[in-house]
């Protein structure tokens, strides 16, 4: 199958989930939902250690620059960085979903 074909295939699967079942008996969906559980990881762990990258920097300038808040500014950096670990939860929930308790499968 030419990829341009396989392209249009994909999309039209994600807007009409039954023309997700090919006529050779080939499956789309399960196929296609671990590529998006791969993005969602992916995606949410890529995030996740970019936005503590920048606040434990951030952190860091700070305490350098005022040694005498650093108790209140690394309350605040473990807080956050608790927050931000939550979105990669959220985005691993999603990809857990997709694999085994996919609602498109029916």
């Amino acid at each position: 199958m030419p990829p341009a074909a396989t392209a249009a295939l994909s999309a039209v699967t994600l807007v009409a989930p039954q023309a997700a079942h090919a006529e050779d008996g080939a499956v789309w969906i399960p196929a296609l939902s671990a590529i998006g559980a791969g993005f969602a990881i992916g995606l949410a762990a890529i995030g996740s250690g970019v936005g503590q990258g920048i606040a434990s920097g951030r952190c860091i300038d700070g305490i350098s620059r005022q040694p005498e808040v650093a108790d209140d500014l690394r309350g605040v950096l473990l807080l956050s960085l608790a927050f931000m670990e939550s979105l990669t939860i959220y985005g691993l929930v999603i990809a857990l979903v997709l694999l085994f308790a996919n609602p498109l499968i029916k």
